[in-house]
């Protein structure tokens, strides 16, 4: 729907300026012009930009921590309107031409404290190495001595989505809803069939102060066979289903790595005889520096995970690739990983497996 509502935006004052004949633009015109970027662009539908004879004075105590120089930039794309970062009655710095921001803040930086519904950035941010984490991605994987699979397409969709912040006891505070779809499907097969689906629904109640970063929720998931597969294989089929609830901690040094650690139990499985009890960790390495160009930033990590169901054997999940970055993808994460896993497999009907896979794919977050 925002991305109508801007389309409707963009025609509102693209045609009454393609009318208007070359030179300066009235105030009020770059106001609502302005007021629209601030708010689609960043989030900030409470700013109240004064523009006097063409020029405006961004005031940084007024962007809820978002970076000034990226907000200034967008802004100078409005033509006709001339852009400062200052305070009202204060020194200002012109930002005439825009400056490109050589070290980027990492996501875990670009949280906006922010108060109401919708916030535009997450207290908690995503697990780049967990494999059931909520994600949109699509990768190819190549089993190692599978007894069925070789060649694998995986394809999930899912996100976090942060439905009300408000701030309290020194800190940021979230709740919302994390859902997610993850498939298998046998590139090998002569109709690719779909092997596997799991489905992931949790209620996240996440909170950040500084570095340190936290998540807890309640999940079901629910696992199903693939209907080819199914007819092509005789397969005891598992009625795989559970709840449960976990906890997850989180630290930041720096801009560049993260640790993280935690663990949770189930309470309700089909069948009934699943072990309840796992654990969780890993770390992140983020680049503030980019390679070959300002687009592109090197982030690796690795996650381990363990359960009392699978005798507490760890199983390995390794990533690591570029992501892109720029003012466009402003609190969102694209990625493209090579993958390594090793260990309990994470498919659902096949928990009892023990797999091992090289892949490569693209990961995106929003």
């Amino acid at each position: 729907m925002r991305s109508h509502y801007g389309w409707v935006l963009s025609l509102v004052f693209f045609i009454p300026s393609a009318a208007q004949p070359a030179g300066p633009r009235d105030d009020r015109f770059l106001e609502g012009y302005a007021s629209a970027v601030l708010d689609m662009r960043f989030g900030l539908s409470d700013a109240k930009p004064s523009v006097k004879n063409g020029r405006l004075v961004l005031d940084p105590d007024q962007l809820k921590g978002r970076n000034p120089q990226t907000v200034a930039d967008a802004l100078r794309g409005i033509e006709g309107l001339q852009v400062e970062v200052g305070r009202p009655g204060g020194a200002s710095i012109a930002v005439s031409e825009p400056v490109p921001e050589t070290q980027p803040a990492p996501s875990s930086e670009k949280l906006t404290r922010y108060t109401g519904w919708l916030p535009p950035a997450k207290a908690f941010e995503s697990l780049i190495a967990d494999p059931k984490w909520p994600r949109f991605s699509a990768s190819v994987q190549f089993y190692q001595s599978d007894e069925e699979l070789n060649t694998v397409g995986s394809a999930n969709f899912g996100a976090t989505l942060p439905f009300y912040g408000w701030e309290g006891l020194g800190a940021s505070w979230q709740v919302g809803l994390q859902a997610g779809v993850f498939s298998i499907f046998n590139l090998n097969a002569s109709s690719t069939d779909l092997v596997n689906s799991d489905f992931f629904v949790a209620l996240p109640v996440s909170v950040r102060t500084g570095p340190f970063s936290a998540q807890a929720r309640v999940f079901h998931q629910s696992s199903h066979l693939g209907d080819e597969y199914l007819l092509r294989n005789r397969v005891d089929r598992i009625n795989l289903s559970f709840e449960g609830a976990d906890l997850l901690l989180s630290w930041n040094f720096g801009d560049f790595l993260r640790l993280y650690g935690g663990g949770g139990g189930l309470f309700r499985t089909d069948p009934g005889d699943l072990e309840p009890w796992f654990v969780q960790g890993g770390f992140e390495l983020t680049s503030p520096y980019p390679v070959f160009t300002e687009l592109l930033y090197p982030v690796a990590a690795l996650d381990i995970q363990a359960a009392e169901g699978g005798d507490w054997d760890a199983s390995y999940s390794a990533r690591a690739g570029i992501e892109f970055r720029s003012a466009w993808l402003e609190g969102r994460r694209l990625q493209w990983l090579f993958e390594y896993f090793n260990g309990r497999s994470p498919n659902g009907q096949f928990f009892e497996r023990h797999i091992e896979y090289f892949g490569t794919g693209l990961h995106f977050y929003f």
